[in-house]
């Protein structure tokens, strides 16, 4: 699957937001948010997604399955600092056999710092790429299409 690098940057379109405080220990000596702490932003946005639509990252794995980043995209537009709260919106789209993207908007004081995506392949325990469960790619599909949740 190849990246396509275009998420909306209109909040509405974000199924899901997932809200953090930018913590110290992100932040670099100008005390701005250090660019590769976005990264796990991102994650922390992706897995209260998959949370919230009923497909618990810690159960996925305890069913042999796995979603590795194959891919990680980010425009960065305004700094995020300190203490910041940070609206992580995050959409799944792309769902393919083996692979999906999830879309990422970030927010802070109702201006967009940042916008992002990564693409996920399915694996097994084993490490090799696996046709993703039905149940896994409905769960995903239907929330596509669901109302704005927030967590």
């Amino acid at each position: 699957m190849r990246m396509r690098f275009d998420p909306p940057t209109d909040p509405a379109a974000y199924q899901f937001v997932h809200r953090l405080r930018v913590r110290f220990a992100d932040t670099d000596a100008m005390g701005v948010v250090h660019h590769a702490a976005y990264l796990l932003y991102l994650e922390e946005g992706r897995v209260e997604l998959l949370r919230a639509v009923g497909a618990p990252y810690d159960v996925l794995r305890q069913h042999g399955v796995d979603l590795p980043v194959l891919e990680a995209a980010l425009r960065y537009l305004q700094p995020l600092r300190f203490d910041e709260v940070v609206e992580v919106g995050a959409r799944a789209t792309q769902i393919r056999r083996t692979t999906f993207q999830v879309d990422y908007l970030l927010r802070s004081g109702g201006v967009t710092r940042a916008t992002a995506v990564t693409v996920h392949g399915v694996i097994d325990d084993t490490g090799r790429p696996v046709r993703m469960p039905a149940t896994l790619r409905a769960t995903l599909e239907a929330a596509a299409g669901s109302p704005a949740a927030t967590s």
